[in-house]
């Protein structure tokens, strides 16, 4: 599957409802079936580790796996079916003006900072901290054990033809977002990407904007 640019009929004065992320923060939320989420890139070149779980059973869970190996393509973009552990739809990619989207990369942790960086790098914020945190807030019973393979949107990651991963400069731009109708109740959780050490934020992280739509 090749990138697909597709840009979003829906207004962002209809969203029924809109919260702005800042920069290195958590955002957690309910996207009941139906509606539509956008996850807006307000300044550029801003990483957006995403996980999904079901809300009747958060034990079924975004799937990177199952998603990759259904599309054949390691990307995200337009057209793209989110699948679950257990194979069933969560969400569908409907619109997306960046056009790619990693899901292989993972998020950042104190331990990968220190491991590919440095021993002093240990202590630097990272997005394993801010799921923790979310989940800590949230109290669903959810915690460490539950973190999965997640989405790194806008994110840029390419394989190298050894089969490796480098971590490059985002190529989203300000004003760029990705929409997803939920197919099932789903938990939403971010981590608004606090990574220094790597240029995926530019070395700026920035805020993002989550809207989302009633069924139309």
């Amino acid at each position: 599957m090749s990138t697909v640019l597709a840009e979003s009929q829906l207004l962002a004065d209809d969203a029924a409802f809109r919260e702005v992320v800042p920069a290195g923060e958590p955002f957690m939320k309910v996207i009941n079936k139906g509606q539509v989420v956008r996850i807006l890139d307000l300044e550029g070149n801003q990483a957006v580790d995403t996980l999904f779980y079901s809300a009747a059973d958060s034990e079924e869970r975004y799937d990177a796996n199952n998603t990759i190996r259904e599309q054949g393509n390691i990307y995200l973009t337009t057209g793209t079916v989110l699948l679950s552990n257990q194979g069933n739809p969560m969400l569908s990619i409907v619109a997306d003006t960046c056009g790619r989207h990693d899901t292989i990369g993972g998020a950042c942790s104190a331990e990968s900072n220190t491991d590919r960086y440095a021993l002093e790098k240990h202590h630097m914020h990272s997005c394993r901290d801010s799921f923790l945190l979310a989940l800590a807030k949230w109290d669903n019973g959810l915690d460490k054990r539950d973190l999965s393979s997640n989405i790194n949107f806008f994110m840029n990651v390419p394989v190298t033809p050894e089969g490796g991963l480098t971590f490059e400069d985002g190529i989203s731009e300000a004003g760029r977002y990705v929409e997803m109708r939920a197919e099932m109740d789903v938990i939403i959780l971010i981590s608004n990407c606090p990574q220094l050490n790597n240029p995926c934020n530019a070395y700026n992280p920035t805020p993002v904007e989550v809207l989302v739509w009633d069924p139309q």
